[in-house]
């Protein structure tokens, strides 16, 4: 009798730990949401469902993996969710041959774990460098590999746009940064579209001769693109100020140069080919000091900019653009996707914020929240629908955790994620009250070493 109570209660224990198991792992794609999140430190990628009505996140049964080909940086989702694109870079502590750098796609299957990485190598750029020979200045052409450090993606999933830090050559010759542009294909597959990587222009003056508007030299220095955003041509279904129009069929993209301080223009071919648009004095419009950060309103009326270096009088703020186009901002003078400095091009300060980066503007176009990577804050903003300026809420900001490094906005904007790398390394959660914009926390999730981006469905 004793022996088959035994059996008895080990049943039912193991059929508890089998319940328990499931409800830990239960994902399902129509009624949750999911989280993804690269970590440096494991060198895996990690996955959380979310429980939409309360907003509890549980991981995923992939605590092992999978593995990522390079050390990873950013992230982000397809619009359908179901392939993940990471940045990865070749690295010492990839075993055993220091990956690759590139684009690595995950496809994600409908438990919400990731299968196994493709990677996509990127194009070498050609640059001018200017070279001594015999004494005498001369440029030359050379190919060199791309640094990526961000990337985006348009609201259709059909081009994939990557910013390229700028870098040195073999000879110790600094060359510019750039922008790669990779047509997305069926199951992810990414191909570079013509002309890729952009080059960005030194120099900043349309009045250079064409062939000075690429090498760096010490006077001048090498631009450097450390973010990107791109317009969209979906526009919210619902609640947002454009949701009755129709969205454009073209785009921009917005690239700011940390080095220039100034924030550059392309408009964006079906093909995926970049044609800079230039203002009347200069390639770009002014930022303030070392910008790094850009998003667009859901609308496509309002670019904002982070300005995150701490040592100059435009350092730590955030600058605003009006976005000059026939549908949502018709009353510009000419409504071509060229800018507009918001507020005389006084740049608002991000308080008590300290080392603005990260940013992005809620699903409905109303509020604009920026990580302050250097003091671990979200600061939170409610947008004017007029004029695009901003003004701090009350309270002005939350707390994140240490080493803040990126946001992620869910498009029903119920939930917004900021990766921390610690310590203690977390996923820092909050929920959004639409009515005020203020960010709730909820209680971090904690994650593996080094989450360096976070992305959500």
């Amino acid at each position: 009798m004793r022996t088959r109570l035994t059996w008895i209660v080990a049943i039912l224990i193991l059929v508890s730990l089998g319940v328990l198991m499931a409800c830990s792992t239960k994902y399902t794609s129509s009624s949750n949401g999911l989280v993804v999140m690269p970590s440096q430190g494991s060198l895996v990628m990690q996955t959380f469902s979310l429980d939409i009505s309360n907003g509890r996140m549980s991981q995923i049964n992939n605590v092992d993996g999978p593995p990522t080909p390079g050390l990873p940086t950013a992230v982000i989702l397809d619009p359908a969710g179901a392939f993940a694109y990471v940045i990865v870079t070749q690295n010492a502590v990839v075993l055993p041959t220091g990956g690759v750098t590139g684009i690595a796609t995950f496809p994600i299957a409908s438990d919400g774990k990731l299968g196994t990485a493709a990677t996509y190598p990127l194009s070498n750029a050609q640059v001018q460098v200017q070279v001594q020979v015999s004494g005498v200045p001369t440029i030359e052409t050379e190919s060199v590999p791309v640094t990526p450090v961000a990337l985006t993606m348009d609201s259709t999933g059909k081009l994939l746009f990557v910013a390229n830090s700028a870098t040195s050559d073999s000879s110790g010759n600094s060359v510019p940064g750039s922008v790669s542009v990779l047509a997305i294909g069926s199951n992810a597959t990414l191909t570079e579209v013509a002309g890729s990587p952009f080059v960005l222009p030194v120099g900043g003056a349309n009045l250079l001769p064409p062939l000075l508007q690429n090498p760096c030299t010490v006077q001048v220095g090498c631009p450097s693109p450390l973010a990107l955003a791109v317009t969209s041509t979906a526009f919210p279904p619902l609640h947002a100020y454009c949701s009755a129009f129709n969205a454009p069929t073209t785009e921009n993209l917005y690239v700011p140069d940390s080095i220039g301080n100034i924030l550059l223009n392309y408009s964006v071919s079906s093909s995926g080919t970049l044609t800079l648009v230039p203002t009347q004095t200069n390639v770009g419009v002014p930022t303030g000091y070392l910008p790094d950060g850009v998003t667009v309103d859901p609308c496509n009326r309002f670019v904002y900019v982070s300005n995150g270096s701490s040592n100059a009088a435009t350092a730590n703020t955030v600058s605003a653009y009006t976005i000059c186009n026939a549908v949502t901002q018709p009353n510009c003078p000419s409504p071509d996707f060229r800018l507009l400095q918001v507020n005389n091009g006084v740049p608002f300060p991000v308080s008590p914020g300290n080392g603005p980066g990260p940013l992005a503007v809620d699903a409905y176009g109303s509020f604009l929240y920026v990580v302050d990577t250097a003091s671990g804050l979200v600061s939170q903003f409610r947008i004017s629908p007029t004029t695009g300026s901003i003004t701090a809420l009350t309270p002005p900001f939350v707390a994140a955790s240490l080493g803040a490094n990126s946001i992620a906005i869910r498009s029903d904007d119920s939930w917004v994620f900021v990766a921390d790398t610690g310590p203690p390394a977390v996923i820092s959660q909050y929920s959004i009250n639409l009515a005020t914009g203020n960010l709730a926390g909820q209680s971090p999730v904690q994650t593996f070493n080094y989450p360096s981006g976070v992305a959500v469905k």
